[in-house]
């Protein structure tokens, strides 16, 4: 059997459908590089997809700003709506509390997905959405099951179905590479809290290596500053 070139160039999407045919589909996207491969392949199928942009783990503000800003370009030129939820900051050191030290994987990432999660389904429910799903599995940095067990109670607890989609399957997770390079998004090193932070830079400082510079568009020619591009 012939292998299937699943690059951006020559793959013919097959039409995307929800679980049971639902209409309204309210995304949480973590990032633009994330959420790209998705919000394209949602679209190609038609399907009425409105981005929910909630990420309040995302440290500092300014990295936050970045990401936030990312994403609503690339939902601009798809024509897609995007909701800019409350970035609370505050609440988020509050949940976490004592998971200071959780490795990644661990019961503090279990805790910020539960904190997104609820949120949108929240929203959903509010708004006559009917399904949520998420970027945030399409990356291979994350445990899937850690969290589709998240969506899954937080649909629940708010009467809205959870779209468990494997975003990664059929070169998914190759193809959110090339449209990142293609769209030229801007590239974090780091998931996005200041403990990831934290711990990315013991890595990168334990391997010779300098610490994460902000701000940087890592695909580019050239590492250039956001202000040097724009």
């Amino acid at each position: 059997m012939p292998k299937i070139d699943y690059s951006l160039n020559s793959y013919q999407r097959p039409k995307l459908e929800t679980p049971n045919g639902e209409k309204k589909l309210l995304l949480h996207s973590c990032c633009a590089p994330c959420a790209g491969e998705i919000m394209e392949a949602l679209a190609a199928s038609d399907i009425d997809t409105t981005i929910f942009f909630y990420n309040p783990n995302i440290h500092p503000f300014e990295e936050y700003e970045i990401r936030k800003e990312e994403n609503v370009r690339f939902a601009k030129k798809l024509g897609m709506p995007i909701i800019d939820a409350d970035y609370d900051i505050n609440e988020w050191f509050e949940k976490t509390k004592g998971q200071e030290n959780e490795p990644e994987r661990g019961k503090r990432c279990s805790t910020c997905f539960d904190m997104r999660f609820e949120r949108t389904a929240q929203y959903a429910c509010e708004n006559n959405f009917d399904i949520i799903s998420s970027t945030l599995g399409i990356s291979r940095w994350k445990d899937m099951g850690q969290i589709n067990d998240s969506g899954e109670r937080s649909g629940q607890l708010h009467h809205v179905p959870y779209w468990d989609f494997n975003w990664r399957k059929k070169g998914g997770s190759s193809r959110m590479l090339e449209l990142s390079k293609k769209e030229n998004f801007y590239q974090q090193e780091y998931c996005g809290c200041v403990y990831s932070m934290r711990d990315t830079n013991n890595w990168r400082v334990s391997k010779g290596r300098e610490k994460i510079e902000r701000g940087v568009k890592f695909y580019h020619e050239a590492k250039l500053k956001l202000s040097q591009i724009d």
